[in-house]
């Protein structure tokens, strides 16, 4: 293999030579870990430093692979750009030193241009997650602010000398894209995981199949013996024939019936239809967070407390069976997530 000898060293100026280079010092001890044994690796990070003008081993200390983008160190990027002949300076300095809030500022001069002022500070640091974060954020914060500021500015002022590379510094802080990131969820998703939608068919078997489970409050026994004096047997006003009243059906003046599962007498009685589906869906509330009671129970217990109340069901006006109806397959989702 021949290679260019120039004053800063061999470089490759075949594709062959370029290979046969790269395998050379991917088997040598002196280039950094990430590239060793990679002599793919090796040739691109070569590739890149040819465009942005450092030499092979430059290229290979100041051009970093991280999370799978290259990105160039930050006192390298200063290099290059001081290098070029369109860079007319550059001033960093911190702002408000010795404050709660301190700021990094790095102004950037091209020539024929404005000059691009960039700044980085402890907030920005806080809301970004970085501040406090342990390895050189903890142990160089200063330093760290810097390089960010200088990041942006030399980045907006100088975009052709850096060919869009972005500091080590800045990509060693993104996260690393082969883990899962988690999509944004609504809050109210967080309380039951979101399940695909059903032919009506199955979503009428599973209503039969499965429903919520009743941990009814304890009752007092001279409660149950009142109210069964109010209600003579199951028949509800849903039922009745036209023209028939309250008595012929026997239902009781007290009122409307909210029954359990299991139970002759009724749980609570309520004067209007609206207070019986208020008391309805809190003991449908209470039975799907039993706790103590397993979640397939529970769905068995939800099922017969809905059955025992059908009728009265079908009374209560469109909008609060709308939401009877959203609160139910809700619950259904939550139990069959917690088996």
């Amino acid at each position: 293999m021949q290679l260019t000898t120039t004053r800063q060293g061999f470089a490759p100026t075949t594709i062959t030579e370029a290979i046969q280079f790269s395998e050379m010092l991917a088997s040598s001890q002196m280039v950094p870990k990430q590239y060793q044994g990679k002599p793919q690796d090796i040739m691109v990070c070569v590739q890149w430093g040819m465009e942005l003008g450092l030499a092979p081993l430059q290229a290979l200390q100041n051009i970093a692979v991280i999370n799978g983008k290259p990105s160039v160190y930050g006192d390298a990027a200063m290099a290059l750009v001081q290098a070029s002949p369109l860079c007319e300076g550059v001033e960093e300095f911190i702002e408000g030193e010795g404050t709660q809030n301190p700021v990094a500022v790095c102004v950037a001069h091209r020539k024929g241009r404005k000059p691009v002022r960039s700044t980085f500070s402890v907030e920005d640091a806080k809301r970004a997650g970085l501040w406090g974060k342990q390895g050189p954020w903890q142990a160089y914060p200063k330093r760290m602010l810097a390089m960010r500021a200088r990041g942006f500015a030399l980045r907006d002022a100088f975009p052709d000398v850096l060919k869009g590379l972005i500091t080590a510094e800045e990509a060693q802080d993104y996260p690393a894209e082969d883990k899962p990131r988690q999509a944004p969820r609504n809050p109210l998703d967080a309380l039951a995981p979101p399940a695909p939608a059903l032919p009506v068919s199955e979503v009428v078997v599973m209503e039969q199949a499965m429903a919520y489970t009743v941990d009814p409050e304890p009752v007092e026994v001279a409660e149950t013996v009142a109210v069964e004096q109010q209600i003579t047997d199951a028949v509800t006003v849903a039922e009745r024939e036209p023209g028939q009243d309250d008595e012929e059906v026997g239902l009781a003046p007290a009122g409307f019936a909210l029954m359990v599962p299991g139970k002759t007498a009724p749980f609570s009685t309520h004067a209007s239809i609206e207070e019986w589906a208020d008391a309805y869906e809190t003991l449908a509330d209470k039975t799907a967070k039993a706790a103590k009671v397993p979640a397939r129970d529970r769905m068995t217990k939800l099922r017969e407390l809905k059955e025992a109340n059908e009728s009265l069901l079908k009374r209560v006006d469109v909008v609060w069976r709308a939401k009877h109806l959203a609160g139910y397959q809700q619950r259904l989702r939550a139990l069959g997530a917690a088996q």
